[in-house]
């Protein structure tokens, strides 16, 4: 028996080693990584200068907590925010610590400039935040929030992409809006464009925070350095983490100045936040991923793996329902049980990601080339055609 709380389904796999795209077991068998570890592993697997980066520092230092001036947490707060809409940086260690900290720098901001009562956030039917009390409230999901008691106060779930409904929940308690521009776990359903500007302009108009979790869509993964830039907009607070430390953990909470001024000292921390060790492995990822081409050739290979899909999906039609998503962020809407497509692949040695509404997720590593895109075509294509027979 297992020393470990039963808390996941595990697929019995067991790997070595991972190079570039792909795992490889114990036993040396080869499997094509199009999960990416959920959307974290960004410049896939060993890559020559994250392992450098990471081995130079752990020569050095590797925490002296956030008591003290870390050189390399300046220098990656300072390019995060160079290269965003953002004046300041919180940095956690995970996607759910950088949610929080949003949520709490929303209602900081609303304290600190007189409206103490507005604490609320509106979010979206089907969306995924995190695990921790506040986040699983937030993302409003039944089956995540059972047996955990009362929901933590200060969520109002709107259903749809409705800019009325939207408009409707906010009142006098509202602190802002809290959206992922593409839901990942909820089934990778994409927020519209419009809608996000639609968003915007409310938010101004009632004088309440846009609030965006990026934590899977950042850094690179739909093309752009952050999905929002596509729709010509900023937040006041953005959530990030998973590619942002390309597998190590790194989560961070961006801010406009305005939102920053609010949290002072003491109003929130991190013991490991911001770590030495973190803060070289994420200054490593952002000199590839911010490297000139490198975001064009992340859109070019998202492009021409959801064109191969698109084929696929008229072909076996029976299975796939729909292909969604952008980048390298694609989901299959299955008219099959997801899972069972999941196993087709795992068979033929290539890993994909379960999400909601019956999807399947596919996140390759940024760095993926044609090569490996053909290669996962051509395996959903005999995975279908399996599921087919089967029928």
């Amino acid at each position: 028996m297992s020393a470990l709380l039963p808390t996941y389904v595990r697929s019995g796999l067991s790997f070595a080693r991972g190079e570039g795209a792909f795992l490889f077991t114990e036993t040396g068998e080869r499997y094509l990584d199009f999960s990416s570890g959920i959307a974290v592993t960004a410049l896939g697997h060993a890559h020559p200068h994250l392992v450098e980066a990471l081995t130079e520092q752990a020569k050095k230092v590797w925490h002296v907590s956030n008591l003290h001036h870390i050189a390399e947490q300046e220098r990656l707060g300072e390019r995060l925010c160079a290269a965003t809409f953002a004046d300041r940086v919180f940095f956690a260690n995970s996607g759910a610590e950088a949610v929080e900290a949003a949520i709490k720098a929303a209602r900081r901001y609303h304290f600190v400039n007189g409206a103490p009562e507005r604490y609320r956030l509106v979010t979206f039917e089907g969306a995924f935040h995190g695990r921790t009390l506040a986040t699983i409230a937030a993302g409003g999901q039944a089956k995540h929030l059972e047996g955990f008691g009362p929901p933590v106060d200060g969520f109002d779930q709107v259903s749809g992409f409705d800019i009325d409904a939207v408009e409707a929940a906010i009142g006098e308690e509202t602190a802002g809006v809290l959206i992922e521009p593409i839901m990942g776990e909820g089934g990778m359903r994409e927020v519209s464009y419009r809608f996000l500007q639609d968003l915007r302009a409310l938010c101004d108009d009632k004088g309440v925070l846009l609030v965006l979790d990026e934590v899977q869509t950042g850094v690179g993964r739909t093309g752009r350095f952050y999905a929002h830039e596509w729709a010509g907009i900023t937040p006041d607070i953005m959530a990030s983490a998973k590619g942002l430390g390309g597998g190590f953990p790194v989560g961070a909470c961006l801010t406009t100045e305005a939102v920053g001024q609010a949290m002072t000292p003491g109003s929130h921390g991190s013991t490991f936040g911001g770590n030495p060790l973190a803060m070289a492995v994420g200054n490593a990822v952002l000199d590839v991923v911010l490297a000139p081409g490198f975001l064009e050739g992340v859109a070019q290979m998202g492009l021409r793996l959801k064109q191969r899909l698109a084929g696929l999906a008229d072909e076996h039609s029976d299975v796939i329902a729909e292909v969604r998503g952008q980048g390298l962020m694609i989901g299959l809407k299955c008219k099959v049980e997801n899972l069972q497509l999941l196993a087709e692949l795992r068979d033929r040695g290539m890993l994909s990601v379960q999400a909601g509404d019956n999807v399947v997720r596919l996140l390759p590593p940024l760095i993926v080339g044609e090569d490996e895109i053909d290669l996962a075509c051509n395996t959903i294509d005999a995975a279908c055609a399996a599921l087919k027979t089967r029928a």
